[in-house]
């Protein structure tokens, strides 16, 4: 009998594909939304547009996120066909820790302007209602991404450690 996954083994698998498709569809309701109300009401409103712009911000940092745990950024490989196993994960293993030092000054630098907004109270200009909501999409995202950075660094150490062939990554959507 086959045992059920876990749910955060789920979570694990699937929770960028969902926010992902949540935010794609909050875009594509939206926009048909507005389109309507504007060609065939004559009228259009203003947070129509900020919803679907805000989320699309958060819909690039969590795809980033997902891209990251799949190794399905763009990157030029053709020189990695070349390489043994273990210059693969070396490539691979400096090319994470170099992004996680990137996300983690990145998730400073993010956390800080989120604060000015908070201090300042700055609001949208359509919705009126915090900024810092929607600057909080960019430490969410590389958070997200720091955590994929981990999985993956702790993903490749331990293939390189038992000989496997590195994670060389897969598409987000099949």
């Amino acid at each position: 009998m086959k045992r059920p996954d876990s749910i955060w083994k789920r979570l694990d698998d699937n929770a960028e594909r969902w926010l992902l498709l949540g935010f794609y569809a909050m875009i594509v309701a939206t926009i048909v939304v507005e389109v309507v109300r504007r060609f065939a009401l004559e009228y259009s409103s203003i947070w129509g547009e900020e919803i679907a712009r805000y989320a699309f911000i958060y819909l690039a940092w969590v795809g980033a996120s997902a891209a990251v745990k799949e190794r399905a950024h763009i990157r030029i490989d053709v020189l990695l066909h070349y390489l043994p196993n273990r210059g693969k994960s070396a490539v691979y293993l400096f090319g994470d820790f170099c992004m996680l030092g990137l996300a983690i000054l990145a998730v400073y630098t993010a956390i800080e302007s989120r604060q000015i907004s908070l201090k300042f109270g700055s609001v949208t200009h359509g919705l009126r209602i915090s900024l810092a909501w929607f600057l909080a999409a960019v430490p969410l995202g590389f958070s997200l991404m720091i955590f994929r950075l981990g999985q993956s660094i702790w993903r490749d150490v331990g293939d390189l450690i038992r000989g496997r062939p590195v994670y060389e990554g897969a598409r987000l959507f099949d």
